[in-house]
């Protein structure tokens, strides 16, 4: 693999990364003046143009998914674009942008606990130690410090919100990996973002997003945009072109980057307190995170290593 071509990699991985820590601020400045099913349908009704418009440039096969496929694709509509986005717009009403980032951080020690429930995929101790402190920082975020504060005042909506948001990736997630066995990862998001945008429909319209859209203003117009392009279709262009190159694992540590971008953004954006509590499950869930995912990168090196010495 040539240098540049790998730097260029990286590089496109590094932006998705702060692209997707964008979206929360992006979605936190929405908060309280676009009502969060209609921001979640204007932003999906755009990617949709977006992604269809990369797929066909990139010469995907648009057909029309049938029988278990097409179910499929609607159960990721459901989860991944109308159940999570719903509760990502209305959890980001009640708490910040870099909370919020910090909180959805876990999804992938959620994926791993389920995955080894479901998939029967290996929980190894470096696992198991990547969950643990991954699940000590969400609750250091949660509680602002104070742990002992859930058995006395409970979690707030926006937490719980935040959490729904969570555990519906988590759904997507595991849906697509029985999806993506028969097609491409761009047309699966395509499909499943097109399918999402249509189930979203009538009840953002219920919402009023018809006849209040017109009543944005340019900063609203600008997040939405933002939320769709950068955040939906190239964020997620991105992360599969460096999945194809580098391997899942590899790229899957660039999300790491995501609450860190987050929290920064939230910060010199909307002037949110960087506060130790944060701070601190910020470290450890990124610690957590890291844990869980760099392991098969160190097996795949070592069996490099034993290839070339052979």
């Amino acid at each position: 693999m040539k240098k540049n071509s790998l730097a260029l990699t990286y590089l496109k991985l590094l932006l998705m990364a702060l692209f997707w820590g964008g979206t929360f601020v992006a979605g936190r400045s929405l908060a309280g003046k676009v009502g969060p099913l209609s921001a979640a349908f204007l932003r999906f009704a755009m990617a949709s143009v977006f992604l269809t418009v990369i797929a066909w440039r990139k010469e995907e096969r648009l057909s029309f998914p049938k029988g278990r496929q097409l179910v499929a694709i609607l159960l990721l509509g459901l989860t991944g674009i109308s159940f999570y986005n719903f509760f990502f717009f209305s959890g980001l009403h009640h708490i910040e942008a870099g909370r919020a980032a910090v909180i959805i951080a876990n999804n992938p020690i959620i994926l791993a606990l389920l995955s080894a429930l479901v998939f029967k995929e290996k929980l190894t101790p470096q696992k198991s130690m990547g969950i643990l402190l991954s699940v000590s920082g969400a609750v250091v975020v949660i509680t602002k410090g104070h742990p002992l504060s859930l058995f006395n005042e409970g979690v707030g909506p926006g937490e719980m919100l935040i959490a729904g948001a969570v555990f519906s990736w988590v759904a997507y997630s595991m849906i697509g990996k029985v999806v993506m066995a028969n097609l491409s990862p761009l047309l699966s998001v395509t499909y499943s973002v097109i399918a999402g945008t249509v189930m979203l429909a009538i009840p953002a319209g219920m919402e009023g997003v018809f006849s209040s859209m017109f009543s944005y203003g340019p900063w609203q117009w600008f997040s939405l945009f933002y939320l769709a392009f950068f955040g939906t279709a190239l964020g997620f262009v991105f992360y599969y072109e460096g999945i194809k190159t580098i391997g899942p694992t590899r790229a899957a540590l660039f999300i790491n980057f995501v609450p860190v971008s987050a929290v920064l953004s939230g910060f010199v954006i909307l002037g949110e307190a960087l506060t130790l509590s944060l701070l601190a499950g910020l470290a450890l869930v990124s610690s957590g995170v890291y844990l869980t995912n760099v392991q098969n990168l160190f097996r795949r090196h070592d069996k490099r290593s034993e290839n070339n010495s052979s």
